[in-house]
């Protein structure tokens, strides 16, 4: 038979074993007490008894006075996400005023795994100011001689640090941009405003700021700066021909995906600190 008990208005269930368990473990605690005789054997002969003790002794120490048992507690837990705080970022709606043309929605891929960065092959000595001008002046160039819909790069920095949203569709979510030919698919692009070839100096400010943007941004997907990841090559006009998956620095340049100088060899030179600096920043080791 099943042994029931109440207590604080709930019904708690005990089966043969745990009565007969809880009835020995009684008698022992009571007899290293040297009880009178009479109440040993009352308690022998009284297991509804032996239960309510047990419950004391036992089936309390996991039930809580709701009647709902306690929660374990946990002995793994995973580790908590490596995500960077995102950075300040100015709009598009900023520098594009009035010159905006009417395109098609944006296109999404499910995450961005890699970032490419770019400069922008334009003169360095502009004042910070001049950043919403010069990226305007970027955007008539691929949206009119080019004939592209939007901006090619989701993002721009300029010397000064300012990050500047690029093509449309959201800082935060999986723009697929027009970047690196082949691999503008689970990708971001981040252009450099100037150009960097050997021998140039490389603003503080500005790598601060596109390893900070690198670190949010791989950071929703779970991806470290200083990895590798495999992406595939959609053009065989890229570096690698079209179906080819390959194997490529999470945090990289524009070379590593076509045939270019681009970022040029100064900033090309900066990525492994960057990298280091944007898994910082995610909180890694």
């Amino acid at each position: 038979m099943r042994e029931h008990v109440r207590r604080a208005g709930h019904r708690v269930r005990l089966f043969p074993g745990q009565v007969r368990r809880a009835r020995d473990r009684v008698r022992s605690i009571w007899e290293r007490l040297d009880p009178p005789r009479p109440v040993v054997l009352l308690l022998a002969g009284l297991p509804a008894l032996a239960a309510v003790l047990a419950l004391v002794l036992g089936v309390l120490a996991v039930v809580d006075r709701t009647g709902h048992r306690a929660p374990r507690p946990e002995t793994t837990r995973s580790a908590p996400p490596h995500r960077a705080p995102r950075p300040p970022i100015v709009p598009r709606a900023r520098w594009l005023e009035e010159d905006a043309r009417s395109q098609p929605p944006a296109r999404y891929d499910r995450e961005v795994a890699a970032v490419f960065i770019h400069h922008t092959d334009s003169p360095n000595g502009y004042d910070c100011a001049d950043a919403p001008r010069i990226i305007r002046h970027l955007y008539a160039g691929q949206t009119g001689a080019r004939h592209w819909d939007d901006i090619g790069y989701n993002f721009l920095v300029d010397r000064c640090g300012t990050i500047y949203e690029g093509r449309a569709g959201g800082v935060d979510r999986p723009v697929t941009g027009a970047h690196t030919q082949g691999f503008n698919h689970r990708t971001a692009g981040i252009a450099a405003l100037g150009t960097f070839t050997a021998g140039v100096a490389v603003p503080r400010a500005m790598t601060d700021a596109i390893a900070a943007l690198a670190a949010w941004k791989l950071g929703l997907s779970g991806i470290d700066p200083r990895g590798s990841v495999r992406l595939t090559s959609s053009n065989s006009l890229s570096r690698y021909a079209a179906g080819t998956t390959v194997l490529l620095p999470a945090l990289t340049g524009h070379s590593d995906g076509y045939q270019t100088s681009c970022p040029g060899a100064a900033l090309a030179e900066r990525l492994p600190a960057m990298r280091q600096q944007a898994a910082r920043l995610q909180g890694r080791r």
